[in-house]
């Protein structure tokens, strides 16, 4: 079979294949042999109806177009061998189908013409010799007295105060009904802003702007109406911008009164015995991370200026990959937030997801490409017995191994420990000078991270599914708590579990 290849762009390549005459003419005798035992005709027996009869039952249009399936499928994967070609995805047929199907007669040669695509062509022009610049994280002198201070908040005791009316930093019990304005002009309660035995926090930012501030000042049993409008980039765009009212009643007011920094709170809270020693430990960890995004900011200097000396051509198979992984992703982190993806999804959507993260898998697969020919040429390699010792870590903090691939573990483990073996090459050839934060006008961002989040844009309704609540005064509680877990130092989590911390 005679095979002429064409070097195309976006890594393709162009096969023209002559297809012999008895290779055509086998070819048709296997399909109708097939279709023969397979086709039910009125009147006959499968397997013993008469050729011609089958030909006008079928129709020799659409057998030949059968055959060609056949022939196109037979000859490309054929052609592929025969030139050992590295293929990836399927191959596209160039020649047009209808016009194969005239063109088509048993036993004469056919010639067609198709593309499949190969793995990227890839040429880096230089790797060694950057100079780049990285922003450098310092920890804020500041946070560790911040977090300590949370951690007091957290366990301080309510005090109930009837002398004094409220005032900032005080827990105050309301209820309250709110009303936003309609089109009429009128006031009309909305659903979520009302609540009965309400506690409210008086720090400010905690709610809609006004509605803290509102309470302050008021005495014990006071009723007033409070006048704010919501914020024009409030989440519920019904409610966004208009204007509103709160009745507000105060029935309670506490005062927070809170422990002292000393080795017993320490105790409290954490694995440590004094309260010096947790602040060491605080110390030493805010200094970790920032270590640790000063690290990501200068891998991401490097890799940006890696790419910008890279030459790809990227085939379309690779990016629909890579659009699907990223698209999973998001699919799977919207779920573990308790979405209903399969009513949230439509095709329209989905299809505006995939035009949205193209970009961002064609920026991926170049920085990966490129890491990957400072690999190939440099000729880093992971030990074997490094990788065993990373699997090995990853599986003692797995409860229950049965539930991991461990081809798939050892697949993103060789990754990442290589990824790590690079970008320290990478550090040791180039020149990184590090700038204080906030120089660089362009945000450092960790490009080599390969589970980047991929913003999903959603109309009004897909919003309200989105959105976990969104209430007049929402309780932001949660955020509070997830804010004390980055900051928690080393504690023993058994410990504060069994104390409902």
């Amino acid at each position: 079979m005679k095979v002429t290849q064409e070097v195309l762009p976006d890594s393709q390549v162009g096969l023209e294949i002559e297809i012999p005459a008895d290779l055509s003419q086998k070819t048709y005798d296997q399909v109708l042999n097939k279709m023969m035992r397979t086709v039910n005709v009125p009147g006959f027996r499968k397997g013993k109806v008469p050729r011609q009869v089958f030909l006008q039952r079928i129709g020799v249009t659409q057998f030949k177009a059968a055959v060609i399936e056949e022939l196109v499928q037979n000859a490309v994967e054929k052609a592929i061998k025969q030139e050992e070609i590295d293929a990836i995805g399927n191959y596209q047929l160039k020649s047009g189908f209808e016009e194969l199907i005239g063109q088509y007669e048993p036993g004469q040669p056919i010639t067609i013409q198709a593309s499949v695509d190969v793995p990227p062509r890839v040429t880096l022009k230089t790797y060694k010799g950057l100079s780049v610049q990285a922003e450098e994280v310092l920890p804020d002198p500041e946070r560790v007295d911040s977090t300590l201070a949370q951690y007091q908040n957290n366990l301080a005791t309510l005090v109930p105060v009837e002398d004094r009316p409220a005032q900032a930093g005080d827990v105050a019990v309301i209820d309250f009904v709110g009303k936003v304005q309609t089109e009429s002009g009128d006031f009309e309660e909305f659903q979520g802003g009302s609540g009965t035995d309400f506690q409210v926090e008086l720090e400010e930012g905690r709610f809609i702007p006004g509605f803290v501030e509102g309470i302050i000042g008021m005495a014990l049993e006071e009723a007033k109406d409070v006048e704010i409008p919501f914020p024009d980039d409030y989440a519920q765009a019904e409610l966004a911008g208009k204007p509103a009212v709160f009745s507000i009643t105060l029935k309670e007011i506490k005062e927070k009164e809170l422990p002292e920094l000393d080795d017993d709170f320490a105790q409290e809270i954490s694995e440590f015995e004094t309260i010096e020693a947790l602040r060491t430990s605080l110390i030493e960890r805010h200094q970790e991370e920032a270590d640790e995004k000063t690290k990501a900011n200068k891998d991401a200097a490097l890799v940006k200026a890696l790419v910008e000396h890279l030459e790809a051509e990227i085939p379309n198979t690779l990016v629909q990959k890579e659009v699907d992984f990223l698209l999973t992703q998001t699919i799977m982190q919207l779920s573990r937030q308790g979405i209903d993806v399969n009513k949230m999804l439509s095709r329209e959507l989905v299809d505006g997801m995939r035009q949205r993260t193209r970009p961002e898998a064609i920026d991926r697969l170049r920085r990966t490409l490129a890491l990957g020919e400072v690999a190939k040429q440099e000729g880093i390699k992971i030990e074997e017995e490094a990788l065993q010792e990373k699997i090995k870590e990853a599986m003692a903090e797995v409860e229950d191994p049965s539930q991991i691939d461990p081809d798939r573990l050892k697949q993103v483990l060789t990754e990442e420990l290589l990824q790590e073996e690079i970008l320290a090459w990478l550090e040791e050839a180039n020149t990184v000078e590090l700038v204080p934060e906030g120089t660089l006008q362009e945000e450092a961002v960790d490009q080599v991270d390969a589970l980047e989040a991929t913003v999903v844009e959603t109309d009004d309704s897909e919003s309200d599914a989105i959105e976990v609540e969104a209430t007049a005064v929402a309780d932001d509680a949660e955020e509070t708590a997830e804010a004390d877990d980055e900051d928690e130092p080393q504690v023993d989590k058994t410990k504060k579990a069994a104390k409902g911390a």
